[in-house]
């Protein structure tokens, strides 16, 4: 029997906002956007057009699905301008960057059609979510939030799998060498962030020049492959750094805002409330409370 099994250590950074399932008139058109996370759209009823600036307009009809990429500009309209139509869409992002990178090369902004295993991955996961939402006043309940989670990361292993079965991955849009070097981008960046505190604020350009690369080609091959800016990447690491910080040392706010790589006190906070909705004091507040235990005799904290 094996004596010793390690567990890995998980931090999935799942995120999704956005979510809804909408019925619009004929002649609905919304305007162009683009976004820092994936969006997933399904239709039920009626034709969509998705116009993908700089590529093609998408046919979408009942049942057929399409994941728009990250920093993608597009359009969305129904076709018919008298028939009303039916979508559902979700905007999500999480932290495994080599799924991420195979998203965005192998299935993001084309048509997933009706009938396909992937399609119906996707319309499976909205309909749920939808159901799970549907109840005003359980949808933020503890219960509820979970199985939406669930709900998602069970579509995000889905769709790996499901890429796994059937894509050829020489129709990846970039080369390994630029796969290799994203990954080294990636690498250099979590250790900057998580093991060097004594020089915290460091910029992507000292990343590239330690890799021997020009920052141009670095943030180039970076967005190609991962579909976000190596900027994005390296702040939303110091933010998660941040709250691990605030959830589990003594460290004060000041100490917090070094360690990041923040030039002060002042733009820390900021920043922190710009992610997460709260300031830095707000946020442990609120961490502590929910972690806190107590006894007959003392008052402490989970370990």
């Amino acid at each position: 029997m094996q004596q010793f099994i390690s567990f890995p250590t998980i931090e999935s950074g799942l995120y999704m906002f956005g979510g809804h399932r909408h019925t619009v008139a004929g002649g609905w058109h919304f305007f162009e956007q683009r976004h820092q996370v994936f969006e997933l759209m399904t239709i039920s009823k009626g034709c969509q057009l998705t116009e993908i600036k700089g590529g093609p307009t998408i046919e979408l009809g009942p049942g057929d699905a399409i994941i728009i990429a990250p920093e993608t500009y597009h359009t969305n309209s129904n076709q018919s301008a008298q028939t009303p139509m039916t979508y559902s869409c979700l905007h999500f992002d999480f932290e495994d960057m080599l799924v991420r990178s195979r998203l965005i090369g192998l299935v993001a902004n084309q048509r997933i059609p009706a009938g396909s295993v992937l399609a119906r991955i996707c319309t499976d996961t909205l309909a749920a979510i939808a159901q799970l939402s549907s109840n005003r006043e359980q949808v933020n309940n503890f219960a509820n939030r979970v199985a939406i989670e669930i709900t998602l990361l069970n579509f995000l292993r889905d769709v790996d799998q499901e890429i796994d079965r059937v894509k050829d991955h020489h129709r990846l849009p970039y080369s390994d060498k630029e796969a290799k070097v994203a990954r080294d981008l990636v690498v250099s960046i979590e250790n900057r962030v998580n093991n060097d505190d004594e020089n915290p604020s460091f910029n992507f350009e000292e990343i590239c020049y330690h890799l021997g690369i020009s920052s141009g080609y670095g943030h180039r091959i970076f967005k190609k492959v991962y579909g976000i800016t190596p900027l994005y990447y390296i702040n939303r690491e110091r933010y998660q750094k941040a709250q691990r910080l605030l959830e589990n040392s003594y460290n004060s706010i000041d100490e917090i805002a070094s360690l990041v790589g923040a030039g002060n006190i002042s733009i820390f906070s900021k920043q922190f409330k710009k992610w997460s909705g709260v300031t830095p004091s707000e946020y442990r507040k609120q961490t502590r409370r929910k972690r806190s235990v107590t006894s007959k005799n003392r008052t402490g904290y989970f370990e």
